[in-house]
């Protein structure tokens, strides 16, 4: 087998694992989840951590994510926020906004971004429905600061 270079920085060229020798079929790669799809599972995880343990604080509360805040005259060009919480307003639910690109670009690592996305919620919980950070989070990720 000829080995090929990258050119032009179109990335590699080729088989990255060469055919299985029992079958000659070649060989599946599983694909890293990217972007977008793994900060979605982030939030799906924090969701359930403080559902399984203060189901009453998600009671009324939709979470959503978007990739950017919108322009608000609320913060500077210093501080972007990562998150939003709007509190109910009959007959609309409290909505917690998690923003994905602000929360990716400060997080340095995947376990990171999972514990910083699990803060934030819990944080925009808080706001919102006054229930103690002990029992939004009685394992104390609130305080880790693996984070960073």
């Amino acid at each position: 087998m000829a080995q090929r270079r990258e050119r032009h920085g179109r990335g590699l060229r080729g088989p990255l694992a060469l055919p299985n020798p029992f079958t000659g079929n070649p060989v599946p790669l599983r694909a890293r989840v990217q972007g977008a799809e793994y900060f979605t599972g982030c939030v799906q995880q924090a969701v359930a951590r403080v559902s399984a343990s203060c189901p009453r604080a998600l009671v009324g509360i939709d979470v959503g994510v978007e990739d950017v805040p919108g322009v608000v005259s609320g913060w500077s060009r210093d501080r972007v926020p990562l998150a939003a919480a709007v509190g109910p307003v009959p007959p609309q639910h409290g909505q917690v906004v998690l923003y994905r690109r602000p929360l990716e670009h400060r997080a340095r690592t995947r376990k990171g971004l999972r514990i910083l996305v699990f803060r934030t919620l819990v944080e925009q919980l808080h706001a919102l429905t006054e229930i103690p950070l002990e029992e939004l989070d009685p394992e104390g990720w609130a305080t880790d600061d693996d984070w960073e």
